[in-house]
């Protein structure tokens, strides 16, 4: 442990919750007290979601530009480690390695809020799912995102490979990958 390169741990950057209503109105405004609902009780904080915009026209399906069609919320640091916590009991602790992708990030979704342990059921919420999106990256990623001298580009050898996260997710968390 003495010789190990702190540049090469794993992190967990973000952790990016959406709930994908497909119309505005009440039902919206119900998935976004949900939303609120359930990260005051597992965080014990208040978080203002913000609202996801259609990018495009849909007659069918009654969506236009530019009109509100869903919730989304970024948690990084503790609250993100809170939060993945409780999200991997509600899927049993089990994820298919097909969810990971080729730079180390993984999704999965929740099929109904009340399945987080510790969510008890509303009636005047109802139920909706959500999905939720990890980011894991490693120190000296900012080179990516700063203002200044943002052409400099992360080295593949830098990079987190699928099977990384993997195995950071499988201890870190205590997941079974299948």
């Amino acid at each position: 442990m003495k010789n190990e390169n702190v540049m090469r741990r794993l992190k967990i950057a973000k952790v990016v919750i959406n709930v994908g209503v497909g119309d505005s109105g009440e039902r919206l405004l119900k998935a976004e007290k949900m939303l609120k609902y359930v990260i005051k009780n597992i965080l014990g904080k208040d978080r203002q979601p913000i609202k996801t915009l259609a990018k495009k026209t849909i007659q069918t399906w009654n969506i236009r530009k530019g009109q509100p069609i869903g919730l989304k919320l970024t948690l990084r640091g503790e609250d993100a480690i809170k939060f993945l916590d409780k999200a991997f009991e509600a899927i049993d602790r089990k994820l298919p390695s097909s969810v990971f992708d080729s730079e180390g990030n993984f999704s999965f979704g929740i099929k109904r809020y009340i399945d987080i342990p510790g969510i008890k059921y509303d009636p005047d919420i109802g139920i909706f799912g959500m999905d939720v999106c990890v980011t894991i990256e490693r120190p000296g990623y900012r080179i990516k995102y700063r203002k200044r001298c943002r052409v400099r580009k992360i080295p593949k050898r830098h990079r987190v490979t699928k099977e990384e996260a993997i195995d950071f997710i499988k201890n870190k968390f205590n997941i079974n990958i299948i």
